[in-house]
């Protein structure tokens, strides 16, 4: 099933090349564009950035997100991540700067959510495999066992060595949570090495803007609507420098007895969340705190998330609850502009 939705889509790259990889020179460098569309982290990878070194840029950043790819990601044996997995209860793994930093990162963000966010959280992910063809309610005394596995305290670092350990035998870690985030954020950071000031790194959902848009006005970004289809907002917002990072059960689940059952599993039960939030976005100045928050604030529900949010600094969230109210801490009061007449902005 992962090979075929990702052969379907590097078909669509395919398909679309032409009118994804384009080049629009004037005779300001500064409006030489180019727009370059790959697959990377798990995801359609959408970038585009202005300037004449532009091209130059987008190719390093590529390379790097393939980089972070090979290193953490689960699905791929010779990966850091696996190996830290195959491992567990048994020794530690050395693994690279980057890797240490991000599982080191993720592990303060399990703290910061009281654990809503777990990256031990995999057992629990494999055992309902939901979005896979073997989406399942699982068996009780299953869900009891994989459970015990799930504990971000059980995580080992070694700074001195860069090296980490899980305690016991079955433990695996998943910075799916996380790693786009981080990857984002190096994204910007190889994009502004080579003087790009105006660009969208958008990573599946992930979004950094970079400096402003063409026009020099702020880059707008559509809030998805949770209920509609990719592409359908309930608001907008204005933004420079800054990262918007969405989490949701709405676009990956699986329906039994007339249930819904989404991909956000929340470590304390098992089971998928059941938090009043439909969705979470979070608008940072680093798309690694996006991430990093976005999904322990969605278990957590709405009023310990937005106590939260209001309590880090260079943060905001957009809410919306089950009952389709819109809710904004401070810093978005005066920018989030709602375009949905069937929610209500409180």
């Amino acid at each position: 099933m992962l090979f075929t939705i990702k052969a379907v889509l590097f078909a669509m790259i395919a398909l679309l090349s032409i009118i994804l990889i384009s080049i629009f020179i004037t005779s300001d460098n500064k409006n030489y564009s180019i727009v370059r569309d790959s697959y990377s982290l798990g995801t359609i990878v959408q970038l585009k950035a202005y300037g004449s070194k532009a091209e130059k840029a987008i190719e390093e950043v590529i390379d790097k997100l393939n980089e972070i790819d090979n290193k953490m990601s689960v699905f791929k044996g010779y990966s850091e991540v696996s190996k830290i997995n195959t491992s567990a209860g048994e020794e530690s793994q050395v693994v690279s700067k980057d890797t240490y930093f991000l599982i080191k990162k993720a592990v303060e963000y399990c703290s910061i959510s009281g654990g809503a966010f777990d990256i031990t959280i995999r057992p629990l992910v494999e055992l309902w495999g939901i979005g896979k063809d073997n989406s399942q309610i699982p068996e009780s005394n299953e869900l009891t066992k994989k459970i015990k596995l799930v504990n971000y305290k059980d995580i080992v670092l070694h700074e001195d060595t860069k090296s980490v350990f899980l305690r016991n035998k079955e433990q695996q870690i998943d910075l799916g949570g996380i790693a786009k985030g981080f990857a984002a954020d190096e994204a910007k950071n190889i994009l502004v090495k080579h003087n790009i000031k105006n660009a969208i790194i958008d990573l599946g959902g992930n979004i950094f803007a970079l400096g402003k848009n063409v026009n020099g006005l702020p880059w707008r970004i559509g809030i998805q609507d949770p209920l509609k289809s990719r592409g359908q907002f309930v608001g907008i917002i204005n933004i420079i420098n800054k990262s918007v990072v969405t989490s949701g059960g709405y676009e990956r689940y699986f329906i039994q007895d007339d249930k819904i059952f989404h991909h956000i599993i929340n470590p304390s039960t098992g089971y998928p969340s059941e938090s009043d939030i439909l969705s979470a976005t979070i608008i940072s100045d680093y798309s690694i705190d996006g991430d990093g928050l976005s999904t322990g604030i969605y278990i957590m529900g709405l009023p310990k998330a937005i106590d939260l949010i209001e309590s880090i600094k260079g943060v905001d969230a957009i809410f919306i609850n089950n009952n389709k109210e819109i809710h904004v801490t401070s810093g978005m009061r005066n920018n989030f502009i709602l375009t949905n007449n069937e929610y209500v902005y409180n």
